[in-house]
Formats: C-alpha cells, sequence, structure tokens
C-alpha cells in the first residue's frame, strides 16, 4: 500500500537521482529545503486568510501570519524532516495539505458570503489527492477541515440549505470514519501480546503515546537542541497507567488542554483549532497500528497547529498585559532569532553522520541506535576494514559504550565483535556472550539484524570466526519469525556472505515449507538460484516446492 501511494515523493527522488548523476546527498537536500520553503509561503498564506476569517486587519494579518509560518518554518524539531532525505514524503504531504486547507477555506469563504465556491472546493480535493500520493495520514485533512468547521466557520454559509448540508456531510462522515476505525482498523491492528518486532502490546502502545505526546509538546515549547536528540529507541513503553507514573500525568495533561481548548473556542478559536490540530495530526501514529513509538518527522503537519496554538496564548497574553506594540514585536523578533539558532545549531550537528552521532549519544545516552551510528562512523572515518584503521580504538570504545547503555541490544555488540576481530583481541567469551544474549533477549527488528553485521563484514573480508557466525545465524533462524522472507534472507546471507551454500540450502529448503499454499515463491527461488548458477540448490529448492504440493493435496 505505502510505495503504491508514494509516487510523487519516488518520482522526485528519481529526478534529483538524475540532475544530480548519482545519490548526491547535496542535490536530495537542496531539494528538500526548496520544498520547506515553498510550504512556508503557502502555509503564511493560508495564516493570512485564517487570520482575516476571524477579523483582523489585512495588514496585520499579513505581519502576523509571516511571523506564524516563519516560527514553522525554523523551529529546531524541522531539522530532522527537512535534512533526513527520505523525509520528503512527510514534507511533500504537508504541503499539499496546506494547500487543500488553502483552497478550503477559500472556498468556504465565498459560501459564507453568497458565492458558490465551487472552484476552489475542487481544487482542495486535488490537492489532498496529490497529498495522499505522497504519504498515507493526508487521508485525515476531513478532520482537519471538521476542525476548522468547529473553531472558525460554525458551518456558516449564506444559504440555509448548504449549513444543513455541510452539517449532515460532515456527521455522516464522522460516522463512517469511526465505524472503519471501530469494525476494520482496531480489530486488524489490536494485539493483546507484543506485535511482532516489538515489546509491547497495544494497550502498552496507547498508554506510551499519552507521554510521546507531552514529550512531543515539551520540544514545542522549550526547543533546546539537547531535547531533539534523534534517535527514540530509548523511549520504554508503559506497562501500565502507573508504570511509570508519569504515564497517567500525560494522560490527565492531555485531557486537561483538550478541555480547555473545547472551553475557550468561542474566546480563543486559533488556539482550539491549534490543539486539536496537533493531536488529530497524531491520530495515526499514535493509534492502535505497530510503529516504532516516537519520531521527530511525525510533528511536521502537528506543528502547524501546535504554532498557533502558541501563538494564540501569546497574542492574548500581550492583550492581559497591556505590552506595547514595540514590546510585542521585539518579543516576536527575539523568539524567532532564538528559533533560528537552534535550528542552526542541530543543522550543523547535521553535517556529518558522526557529528550526528556524536551529539545523539549526548542528547540520549541509552540510545543503542545512537551508538552503533557513533561506532560504525568511526570505523567508516577511520578507513572501514583498511590495515591500520587509525580509529580503530575509538570506535570500539564507542561500541562497548553502546553495549554498557543498552545491554539487551545488540547491534553494538555484533559491530564490537567485528572491531574486536580487526584488532586481533576478541575472545571466545566475546562470542560465547553475544550469542547468549542473541539467545534470550527480546527479538525486534533492530537485534534481528545484528548476525547480518556480521555476515555483511565476512564479506567485506573480516575473518571472523564462521562457525560462531553460523550458530548466530541458526539461532535467529529458530527466534525470529519463521516466515519464507526472513528465512531466505538467511540462506542468502550464508551463501553469499559466507560463501557456504552448504549451510545455506537448509534455510531455503525451510522457506520452501513455510510458505503458503499455493505462493509461487518455491519457483521464483528457483529461478533465482538458476540464475546465480546455483543448479543444484536450485533443483533442491523445486523438489521440495514439489513435495509440499504434494503433501497439501494430500491433506485435502
Amino acid at each position: 500500500m505505502s510505495g503504491a501511494m508514494r509516487g510523487l515523493p519516488t518520482l522526485t527522488f528519481a529526478l534529483d537521482f538524475w540532475r544530480a548523476g548519482g545519490a548526491d546527498p547535496g542535490a536530495f537536500k537542496t531539494t528538500n529545503l526548496l520544498i520547506h520553503a515553498i510550504t512556508t509561503c503557502v502555509l503564511a498564506w493560508f495564516f493570512r486568510r485564517l487570520l482575516l476569517t476571524l477579523g483582523a486587519s489585512g495588514r496585520r494579518a499579513i505581519w502576523v501570519a509571516a511571523a506564524l509560518a516563519l516560527a514553522w518554518a525554523m523551529h529546531p524539531l524541522q531539522v530532522s524532516s527537512v535534512l533526513y532525505a527520505v523525509q520528503r514524503l512527510q514534507t511533500l504531504g504537508t504541503l499539499f495539505l496546506v494547500l487543500a486547507l488553502q483552497s478550503y477555506l477559500h472556498a468556504r469563504q465565498c459560501q459564507i458570503v453568497g458565492q458558490q465556491g465551487r472552484r476552489s472546493m475542487l481544487l482542495s480535493g486535488f490537492w489532498w489527492a496529490v497529498a495522499m500520493n505522497c504519504k498515507e495520514d493526508a487521508v485525515l485533512l476531513p478532520v482537519y477541515t471538521l476542525i476548522l468547521e468547529l473553531a472558525v466557520l460554525r458551518f456558516s454559509a449564506a444559504d440555509e440549505r448548504l449549513i444543513k448540508l455541510l452539517r449532515r456531510g460532515y456527521f455522516a462522515v464522522a460516522l463512517i470514519g469511526i465505524s472503519v476505525y471501530l469494525f476494520l482498523v482496531v480489530p486488524k491492528y489490536w494485539s493483546l501480546e507484543a506485535y511482532p518486532g516489538r515489546d509491547f502490546s497495544t494497550v502498552e502502545r496507547l498508554l506510551t503515546q499519552a507521554r510521546v505526546l507531552c514529550m512531543y509538546i515539551w520540544q514545542i515549547v522549550l526547543p533546546l537542541p539537547e531535547h531533539m536528540p534523534f534517535y527514540y529507541d530509548w523511549v520504554q513503553p508503559s506497562r501500565g497507567v502507573m508504570d511509570p507514573w508519569t504515564t497517567l500525568v500525560a494522560i490527565f495533561a492531555i485531557m486537561v488542554l483538550l478541555f480547555w481548548a473545547w472551553r475557550l473556542r468561542a474566546r480563543q478559536p486559533l488556539f482550539t483549532f491549534g490543539v486539536l490540530v496537533f493531536f488529530s495530526a497524531h491520530f495515526i501514529a499514535s493509534n492502535v497500528v505497530g510503529l516504532e513509538l516516537a519520531y521527530e518527522h511525525r510533528n511536521h503537519f502537528a506543528l502547524i497547529g501546535a504554532v498557533l496554538a502558541v501563538g494564540s496564548l501569546f497574542a492574548h497574553a500581550g492583550s492581559c498585559f497591556r505590552f506595547s506594540g514595540g514590546a510585542k514585536r521585539a518579543a516576536c523578533v527575539a523568539l524567532l532569532i532564538t528559533l533560528g539558532a537552534g535550528t542552526m545549531i542541530r543543522a550543523h550537528d547535521w553535517r556529518s553522520t558522526l557529528s550526528l552521532a556524536r551529539a545523539s549519544t549526548v542528547a540520549a545516552p541509552q540510545s543503542s541506535r545512537a551508538w552503533v551510528q557513533m561506532c560504525s562512523s568511526l570505523f567508516k572515518a577511520g578507513g572501514e576494514v583498511a590495515l591500520g584503521n587509525r580509529l580503530l580504538d575509538e570506535a570500539i570504545q564507542a561500541c562497548s559504550s553502546g553495549v554498557e547503555a543498552s545491554p539487551d541490544s545488540l547491534n553494538s555488540y555484533a559491530l564490537l565483535l567485528v572491531l574486536k576481530t580487526l584488532r586481533g583481541d576478541v575472545s571466545q567469551r566475546d562470542w560465547d556472550l553475544f550469542l547468549d544474549k542473541l539467545s534470550s533477549v527480546r527479538m525486534s527488528w533492530d537485534n534481528s539484524r545484528a548476525p547480518m553485521i556480521l555476515t555483511y563484514y565476512v564479506s567485506l573480508g573480516v575473518r571472523l570466526d564462521k562457525q560462531q557466525v553460523l550458530d548466530a545465524v541458526a539461532i535467529l533462524s529458530e527466534r525470529d519469525r519463521p516466515n519464507s522472507s526472513n528465512l531466505a534472507l538467511l540462506g542468502a546471507a550464508v551463501m553469499n556472505d559466507l560463501a557456504d551454500s552448504e549451510h545455506a540450502l537448509p534455510y531455503f529448503i525451510r522457506a520452501v515449507e513455510v510458505a503458503p499454499l499455493g505462493d509461487p515463491f518455491p519457483w521464483q527461488l528457483g529461478a533465482e538460484l538458476r540464475a546465480a548458477g546455483k543448479l543444484d540448490m536450485a533443483e533442491a529448492v523445486e523438489r521440495a516446492g514439489l513435495a509440499r504440493q504434494r503433501e497439501m493435496a494430500g491433506a485435502r
């Protein structure tokens, strides 16, 4: 589904690859920055229209809209969304969602003064379709427009029939959406046990998201770079309402915020609109689907709501304390300078994978991914598997720190075995500890990659103990999900990386044995093996496929 619905970003990646003559990071980041700049302009346009709808004067609307859009664009939380090339899926989705909202608001303004607004409404639908081709969470546009109606537009129109149509239409859409969620989405994704590759169930994930959302709010209102580590694998799931106790506090804080947002909808419509948009933007990623617990890019669109809510509070505070116009402008400039400075600091950390890893290990010292990135970056910077790697000792120290910081994560340990083998001081105890951990820790997606790190570096010429590597692959095959794809990948790693067809064949045979009935997998695998010149293995795989067909036919 994802691949079919992300065609436009994929096309832009292809164009960047073509114009740069290869996978040049600078080309991808330049395009991302251009998209971010365009989105900022479109967002200022939308904010201006929104402020005018609420009665702001033309001149004031222009300056406030520009300030709000700049606050969104210059927030340090945006750095990873813009500089991490793959998040173009999210940034393009945001651009077209804002265009859809802008067109919808224009159409509704026309209807309020007695015009049809049909063209703008159709244009809104077009932009929505384009947004859906970038990122699936663009499906939430009707939720955002409903919030716009509830907080700002109040279903107003010059034609009474249109008012009734809007109310009934949104009521029907809401019923359909709730029904789809309750009767299709929840049954499909709800899991009383841990999700595959995760260490949390649905209930635990939902409880954890309360803490995660409060963490996002904290990062937004106090945007210090050290609060934004990029890696969030250190976030521990909530096992109950009081485990940890901050779960209950987070749930209570969110409920209070939502209560006040709804209560103030008449006096502070922008605050209401902003708060509801922020939480709605997280509805998919913070729900029952077994995604990772936290990612910064999930705030790319949600930050629009947060900026409006915070801006509304600042405006209200300025009115209450009767600040002069000059004081308000000075505070606004100071805030934008602060945001820009934080963004520059974070962007500087992103100048290389090594600098990002260093910053991440400082901001999140318990992050296994940060330490693995630190270790591998040092290793590569020193020449990788080249003789006399000048940073080998420093890389080993980083891997050792990663093992200590996150004992249940295996990637740092696997890389440590590689580096100590290169240095010549790997011991049997090192291997025994790794294999023991591989046999006992939770088999997360990250941990399932650890044996593949070993096979990869064997293929690069690192003289790891082959039997120990084979033992690691065997343990993984018993503990990981026994499906055709996983087993075939293990077989391919043993065959290609370890150059051991004899030990690879059993994995291919098992992959065939667990393949669904009627699946062409055995014949596809056989064809790939033939193409690789492994004729005996191809015949063995195809015989196993025929035997499975006969076995299943006899069972019938």
